[in-house]
């Protein structure tokens, strides 16, 4: 099978923002999350001329800050949402089997029973009838009903006096960040114009028409118009922001619910399967780590944000609450030493009557305010096809001449094609390549046939094949690749969302950031001050975190975050 390789390098970024500016785009995408990523894709392979911008970098939002989970949702279920559980559990099965299953994989979870008879009727009736609406959908329909002994010899660290039984079933999992960095260089594989740091200013207006944005480039300053027959907004939690360059009235509102995530090493969870449950303020889900077997995630909180939208700091109440949480299913409590890492993230959800966020609508809404413009809001991750799809469905209609249906149900993100095989043939590898087999299958799992790449690296470089030092779960090539191929301009970019280095390494990357920034200096132009600059931003970034999470509510941690400034140029209050 072929591989077919588009890469998103600074050479190519430069060269779509100069296309971009110089001429008129069919469909002009205004945000790199998922659905924005997700648009672009779509939009580019029904044959549209198209470009995407993005502020700050791939999936460095919402998109890369989830709780790694493909699913359904249980909670929709308990609101008799059936079609958007149901529409949910399509999505999955298309990611997980056709779009991204380099990325994606089934997990097994144990939903544990702590009262005696009636979770037994409660939770059982609803994953029973969650398991029938996702069979044959992505994950085996294998719901399993547990008795005590049978729940605590999967889950052996359980509490053994509150834990009376359990169900079992599966879910799917994939890293958001690397699956929407690679719908981007899907997207741009199909002739996209894709460039981050490219944060929109405002529109470009004739009469109430929109007709392109007005752009910064934040690593030159450079300022341009990009003209376009059709804006799609998909700027997720900064949606209003956009909106409101409009000047006119806001069709909706969206409002920012805070999600906070910890990492804690394997051991310290004694569990064969993942595990979720049910809080009075969200789910609880600790889940196996999906690109790092030594970890789990566990999370998450649901509060309304109001603060930054770019940096959401987690407070010591978030991770005190997510550990009291998890504490009541575990016999060997867990404490904050225990934490490894933590991020926050933000769900972009449309705003309704309830001022609780945990019951404000995770359904989208696609609107067109002004003659070219879309906007697109709301949603969940499992869902950004179908919401990619419903703005594109909407610009198009305004566009010359006949424009093809979307065919995003059956267009595989870069690396899908030819896993497989691959997969199948770990060992061989292995051997070609001198690597152990549990590192063929790490790169596996992060690039798909993508590791063709990789090991071309390698073989030009030898020295590329060395581990990072002190983050050994990761290669030179993998930093270098990030930049060459993968859209990375900054050392944040590679250690935050192309690897996991600031999450899944005690130190949060510090020890490992000079020798990461001197391996990618010469594709980037930075000399000895540029790579100074760059760690030193990256360690203040990482000192400002570990100081918001030790502060006692939102507001505090939200002004020890902030502490921290922005390494891209002009990128404050984008």
């Amino acid at each position: 099978m072929s591989f077919i390789s588009t890469a998103l390098s600074p050479q190519s970024r430069r060269e779509a923002l100069d296309q971009m500016a110089a001429g008129e785009l069919d469909v002009l995408v205004i945000g790199g999350g998922v659905v924005g990523a997700g648009a672009a894709l779509d939009a580019a392979s029904r044959g549209l001329k198209v470009g995407l911008v993005e502020a700050r970098d791939y999936a460095s939002g919402t998109s890369s800050r989830s709780s790694k989970l493909v699913h359904g949702g249980l909670r929709y279920l308990k609101q008799l949402n059936f079609r958007l559980v149901f529409e949910a559990l399509r999505e999955r099965s298309l990611i997980l089997d056709t779009l991204a299953p380099h990325l994606a994989r089934p997990v097994e979870f144990i939903y544990p029973l702590e009262r005696r008879f009636i979770d037994r009727a409660w939770v059982g009736t609803g994953v029973g009838v969650y398991d029938i609406l996702g069979a044959g959908r992505g994950v085996p329909s294998h719901l399993r009903h547990l008795g005590k002994k049978k729940t605590l010899e999967y889950f052996p660290g359980g509490k053994k006096g509150g834990i009376h039984g359990g169900i079992k079933f599966y879910e799917g999992q994939l890293d958001d960040a690397r699956h929407t960095m690679m719908l981007s260089r899907t997207a741009a594989s199909y002739g996209a114009l894709c460039a981050n740091s490219a944060r929109v200013t405002g529109f470009l207006r004739n009469g109430d028409s929109v007709i392109g944005v007005h752009v910064k480039d934040l690593e030159t300053g450079r300022e341009l118009d990009i003209k376009a027959k059709q804006v799609i907004n998909a700027a997720g939690v900064w949606t209003d922001e956009i909106q409101k360059m409009t000047g006119g009235k806001r069709n909706f509102r969206v409002t920012a619910s805070k999600g906070v995530h910890v990492l804690v090493d394997r051991h310290k969870i004694p569990s064969k399967t993942g595990l979720i449950t049910e809080t009075e303020k969200s789910l609880l889900f600790i889940i196996p780590c999906p690109w790092n077997d030594d970890f789990w995630i566990i999370g998450t909180t649901d509060t309304a944000w109001d603060l930054d939208l770019a940096h959401p700091a987690a407070s010591r109440g978030d991770i005190d609450y997510i550990l009291d949480q998890a504490n009541r299913l575990l016999e060997v409590k867990l404490t904050r030493d225990d934490v490894v890492g933590v991020y926050a993230g933000l769900r972009p959800l449309l705003a309704g009557e309830s001022d609780e966020t945990s019951k404000l609508s995770r359904e989208h809404a696609v609107v067109s305010p002004v003659p070219g413009l879309v906007i697109v809001a709301g949603g969940k991750y499992t869902t950004y096809r179908v919401m990619a799809k419903d703005a594109v469905d909407l610009a198009v209609k305004s566009l010359p001449g006949k424009v093809g249906k979307s065919i995003t149900a059956t267009v595989p993100v870069i690396g899908a094609e030819g896993y497989t095989p691959l997969k199948n043939n770990v060992d061989k590898i292995a051997a070609e390549t001198r690597m152990t087999s549990l590192r063929v299958t790490h790169l596996l799992s992060r690039y798909g046939s993508g590791i063709k790449e990789i090991v071309a690296l390698i073989n030009e470089r030898p020295e590329l094949g060395e581990e990072v030092e002190h983050a050994e779960k990761y290669l030179k090539a993998e930093m270098v690749y990030a930049v060459s191929h993968e859209g990375a301009l900054h050392l944040d970019d590679i250690l935050a969302r192309r690897t996991r280095v600031s999450i899944d390494t005690p130190d949060r990357g510090v020890a490992c950031a000079p020798a990461v920034a001197a391996l990618v200096a010469p594709l980037l132009g930075w000399d000895e001050a540029a790579i100074a600059n760059e760690i030193e931003h990256y360690n203040a970034r990482v000192e400002a975190e570990r100081e918001s999470q030790i502060q006692i509510d939102d507001q505090t941690a939200d002004a020890a975050r902030l502490g921290a400034p922005e390494v891209r140029v002009g990128a404050a209050g984008s």
